[in-house]
C-alpha cells in the first residue's frame, strides 16, 4: 500500500506542477501581440462538406461577410446529393456578384482520409497562393481573415493554426467535451508550444503558403493520415517553415452529438494521438490531476487536504485557458461538471491504448504505428 501511496502521490505532485505550466504557458501565449495587416493579399477559403451539420449555414455565412478585400471560397462534396449542397446553393445565389464561389464534387474518395482526398481538390482549383482550410462546424468573425494575413507579413512565416473555442450543443455529452477542450486540450497545445514550439497543427483550421505545401507533397502525401493536420504541422516545421500558434480564436460548434457517437469521437481523436505524436501521449499521464487526487484518497484517507489543494490549482489553470485565452465563459457557468470531464477524459485517455481499431465516416479502419490509415 506504501509503494501505490507514493507513486500516486508522484503523479499528483507531477499533474500539479503541470497545471502550474498551463497559467505560465498561457500568460505567454497572450504577451504576444497581433500584428495588423500591412498588405492584403487574395487568400482561397477551402472547406469540404459532408452532411449538414448542426448550424451549417451559419457557420458558413460568418466566413462570407469577412472584412477583407479579395477572397474566394471553394466547398467540396464527395456526392451531389449531399443534404450540404442546398446549403451552399443557397448562399451562393445571395453572394453572386459580391463574392466567390464555387462547390465541387469530388466523388467518393478513394483513400482513407475522405477529408484529405476534398482538400486535394480544391487545393488544385484555388486561385491564390495563401490557402485557408476549415472544417464546416467553425464559425468567425468579420477580422479572422485580415488578421491572418498580418501574421503572414513575416516571411519566415508558412502556416498559421488557431486555436479555437469549443461550443458545446444541447446534449451533457457535448457540453462536457467542450469543458475538455477549452481547458484540458488547449492546456496541453499551450505548454507543448512553450516548451517544444510549434511543430503540429490544429485541424480545425489551419492557414499555408501553397510553396509551404507543395514542398512538403501535398495532400498526396498526407491523404493517407488520419491527423493530416498534425502531420501537415509537423512536416512544416521539419522543413524549416515556421509554425504559428494564432492569436486569432475561432469558434468550434461541436453540436448535440448523443453518448455513443461522442465517446466514439473522443475514442478516435485519442487513438490517432497515441499513433502520432506517442511520446506527447504518454505524457498525459499528467493532465488528469482530479483522478489522481480522488485515488490518493481512496487508498490514504488523510490526502484529503490534497483534493482541495487539487481542485483550487486545476481552477486556476482552466481559468487561465478558457477564460483568458478563449475568453468564453460556459466552462465556469457549468463548473460543477469540470471534475466529470477530468474522470471522462482520464478514461478515454486509457482506452486510446486499448486498441488501434476506429470507426470514421462509417468506415471501419485501423490506425497504423505511423500514423497512418488502413481500411480493414
Amino acid at each position: 500500500m506504501t509503494i501505490i501511496t507514493t507513486i500516486l502521490a508522484v503523479l499528483l505532485m507531477g499533474s500539479l506542477v503541470y497545471c502550474i505550466l498551463i497559467m505560465i504557458a498561457s500568460w505567454r501565449y497572450l504577451s504576444v501581440k497581433p500584428l495588423s495587416a500591412a498588405s492584403t493579399p487574395p487568400i482561397s477559403l477551402l472547406k469540404p462538406l459532408c452532411g449538414e451539420d448542426e448550424g451549417l449555414e451559419e457557420n458558413i455565412r460568418s466566413f462570407l461577410e469577412q472584412d477583407y478585400p479579395a477572397f474566394e471560397v471553394l466547398f467540396a462534396v464527395h456526392r451531389a446529393d449531399d443534404p450540404a449542397v442546398a446549403v451552399v446553393d443557397k448562399i451562393k445565389n445571395e453572394y453572386e456578384g459580391r463574392t466567390e464561389i464555387r462547390l465541387i464534387v469530388t466523388g467518393e474518395s478513394p483513400v482513407p482520409n475522405a477529408k484529405a482526398h476534398s482538400l486535394k481538390q480544391l487545393v488544385r482549383e484555388a486561385r491564390h497562393e495563401l490557402l485557408v482550410m476549415s472544417d464546416s462546424d467553425v464559425r468567425v468573425t468579420p477580422a479572422f481573415l485580415a488578421q491572418l494575413a498580418g501574421e503572414f507579413h513575416d516571411p519566415s512565416v508558412g502556416m498559421i493554426t488557431c486555436p479555437y473555442r469549443a461550443v458545446g450543443g444541447g446534449s451533457l455529452w457535448s457540453r462536457l467535451e467542450a469543458i475538455g477542450m477549452n481547458t484540458e486540450f488547449l492546456g496541453g497545445v499551450l505548454v507543448a508550444r512553450m516548451i517544444e514550439g510549434m511543430n503540429f497543427a490544429l485541424g480545425c483550421t489551419v492557414a499555408v503558403r501553397r510553396n509551404v505545401l507543395d514542398s512538403m507533397g501535398g495532400f498526396a502525401y498526407l491523404q493517407d493520415y488520419l491527423a493530416e493536420d498534425f502531420v501537415m504541422g509537423q512536416r512544416a516545421s521539419q522543413l524549416g517553415h515556421k509554425v504559428l500558434f494564432s492569436s486569432y480564436v475561432i469558434e468550434h460548434r461541436i453540436g448535440s452529438q448523443p453518448m455513443e457517437q461522442n465517446l466514439g469521437h473522443r475514442l478516435r481523436w485519442a487513438r490517432s494521438t497515441r499513433r502520432s505524436r506517442p511520446a506527447g501521449y504518454w505524457g498525459q499521464i499528467f493532465t488528469y490531476p482530479l483522478p489522481w487526487a480522488l485515488l490518493l484518497w481512496s487508498v490514504h484517507a488523510a490526502a484529503w487536504p490534497f483534493v482541495l489543494l487539487t481542485l483550487a490549482i486545476r481552477a486556476g489553470a482552466a481559468w487561465a485557458t478558457s477564460s483568458r485565452v478563449l475568453h468564453e465563459s460556459a466552462s465556469f457557468s457549468l463548473w460543477w461538471l469540470l471534475p466529470l470531464q477530468d474522470v471522462l477524459g482520464f478514461m478515454v485517455w486509457i482506452g486510446g491504448f486499448l486498441g488501434s481499431t476506429i470507426v470514421w465516416r462509417e468506415r471501419k479502419c485501423t490506425v497504423l504505428p505511423d500514423g497512418r490509415l488502413q481500411v480493414d
